[in-house]
């Protein structure tokens, strides 16, 4: 009767060995465990000498801390890929005046390609929006405030 249960799990580890390398076959990750990122937040508002970026981040093993941040200032950290960290998000919230936004600062799904081979993340914090560049030369716009 033992017999059946040990086929059973056997056919189970082959079913699971082989999604898991036709999924890497079909949809290749640059990423691997041990490769950091460095993950940067700027502040790019033209003019807010009275008025400060007021930033807050969180990894998934905990507070990375935040602070006020002048024109010209940044926040960053780096991301480190591990097992346990695959699925990670760090996210952050920003204060300016009266308005709110929480927004994922670093995903481990989206960010690990679109980082580059430079493994730098970058975030330009704008009146008009958040902006996103892995050389901080070409910006692209990822979302408003709003």
């Amino acid at each position: 009767m033992k017999t059946p249960k040990i086929i059973l799990l056997l056919l189970m580890l082959i079913v699971i060995s082989l999604t898991i390398i036709l999924t890497s076959i079909l949809q290749p990750q640059t990423m691997s465990l041990g490769e950091e990122y460095d993950v940067r937040v700027i502040n790019n508002f033209r003019d807010n000498s009275s008025l400060p970026l007021v930033i807050w981040c969180t990894s998934p093993q905990g507070e990375l801390g935040g602070r006020a941040l002048q024109e010209g200032d940044d926040f960053e950290w780096t991301a480190k890929i591990d097992f346990w960290s695959l699925m990670a998000v760090y996210t952050c919230t920003m204060k300016w005046d009266s308005v709110r936004k929480r927004f994922e600062a670093f995903k481990v799904s989206r960010d690990s390609n679109r980082c580059g081979s430079t493994k730098k993340c970058s975030w330009s914090v704008r009146e008009d929006g958040f902006y996103f560049s892995n050389d901080e030369v070409y910006w692209t716009k990822d979302f408003s405030w709003l």
